[in-house]
């Protein structure tokens, strides 16, 4: 079977074959997978090799969301990593560190960054009203991720495709300070109906990065 179509005619013929068997159709799959593996090739995991990734120095040329995530007191390494790995699978252009954010090389980084950190580019500020100045210099769109008043929701959020953005993350526990918040040309909210307040940093940062990046893809920006 080499195409959907093959594999969606194989499937059909499985359910119809065990509409006539006290069998499931999962516990023929794994029989089947049993006696030849190589037909049920269709839901095979890939190998890294499979994947074609690219290499650090490849990862360097190529090119890059228009996006720069931004990095103030966040206080976990973890999550400092966390957000880099999320960075690089999605070709963030850059990370800027503020305040008590660690930096690269740390031990403690590299166990969830996996080697992100030394594909995605990053610069380090102590102040996070500099790194703002200078972005804003360079026509990017300052984006809280905070929940405020009139927060435009995740998912109502129209880009501007000529415009590059910088999402700002702040605090674990605090968030993004309010006289960050003031100066921030829009502030982006998650919407969420549990009982919690929040989300962790890093599912944050990925969830947001991961819509940016549908966006942009749907506007006709490819990578």
């Amino acid at each position: 079977m080499t195409n959907n179509g093959e594999k969606t005619f194989f499937c059909s013929f499985l359910h119809r074959v065990m509409s006539s068997f006290t069998f499931t159709y999962q516990q023929v799959l794994h029989k089947l997978y049993y006696l030849c593996p190589e037909i049920i090739f269709f839901m095979k995991k890939l190998t890294i090799e499979e994947m074609n990734r690219i290499s650090v120095t490849d990862f360097h040329k190529a090119k890059k969301l228009p996006l720069t995530i931004i990095l103030d007191d966040i206080r976990s390494f973890y999550n400092i990593g966390s957000i880099f790995r999320t960075s690089d699978a999605f070709r963030v252009e850059k990370i800027i560190i503020c305040g008590i954010t660690a930096c690269p090389p740390s031990v403690e980084i590299h166990k969830t960054a996996l080697g992100a950190e030394d594909s995605v580019d990053w610069q380090y500020y102590e102040n996070i009203f500099t790194a703002i100045d200078e972005l804003r210099r360079n026509n990017y769109m300052i984006v809280a991720v905070e929940q405020v008043e009139g927060s435009t929701k995740l998912n109502n959020w129209n880009l501007n495709k000529n415009t590059k953005y910088a999402l700002i993350l702040g605090n674990e526990v605090k968030g993004v300070k309010q006289d960050v918040v003031n100066i921030c040309d829009e502030c982006l909210e998650i919407p969420q109906y549990g009982t919690k307040h929040s989300l962790n940093v890093s599912c944050t940062a990925s969830i947001v990065i991961w819509e940016y990046f549908r966006k942009v893809i749907e506007n006709g920006i490819s990578l």
